[in-house]
């Protein structure tokens, strides 16, 4: 049985007409004539949506054609380890980025430390004396040119521009 017949049967146990049906799934009506009809192939959008509609279905049925149809058609065996299947799903919490952390003070101390590149990219280091406030209308100095040099090393390329973007949305563009 292909996957549009599958969603015809659907249709049919669920004892409304296809407009009736595209509007309780929440689809334009005319993706339910041309699914049923063979012309398209439904989206996983919409499988999910009748799945979440009628969650009696199975998924394996309803996506393969394969086993039964209703979970009420399943010997109480398999409906109870589908049930705890689907329990272990839910209340297992996934880890976030905060979760995951043991401690603030350990966040990024080993990564700022060493980077290392395979790609010979450069890498700036943390410098030990506090950084210099710079504001709107400061120039570069012309030993900028000397930490530049520091900083990329035996680089064949020169740089042509370095543009400063601030937190209120100006920048300012440098060109050496």
């Amino acid at each position: 049985m292909s996957l549009n017949e599958r969603i015809s049967k659907i249709i049919e146990y669920s004892r409304l007409t296809p407009s009736e049906f595209a509007d309780e799934i929440d689809v334009q009506r005319s993706s339910i004539s041309h699914i049923t009809s063979g012309r398209n192939k439904p989206s996983l959008e919409f499988i999910i949506k009748i799945k979440s509609r009628f969650p009696e279905l199975l998924w394996d049925w309803l996506v393969t054609g394969e086993g039964e149809m209703l979970k009420s058609q399943l010997p109480e065996s398999e409906i109870n380890e589908e049930h705890a299947e689907e329990e272990k799903i839910k209340t297992t919490p996934l880890p976030d980025l905060f979760t995951m952390m043991n401690d603030d003070d350990e966040f990024g101390s080993d990564e700022a430390e060493a980077p290392t590149s395979s790609s010979g990219e450069s890498f700036i280091t943390a410098q030990d004396k506090a950084p210099e406030k710079i504001s709107d209308s400061q120039r570069l100095e012309n030993s900028g040119d000397h930490i530049l040099g520091q900083l990329f090393g035996n680089q064949q390329s020169k740089i042509k521009r370095i543009v400063l973007f601030y937190e209120n949305g100006k920048f300012e563009s440098f060109e050496p």
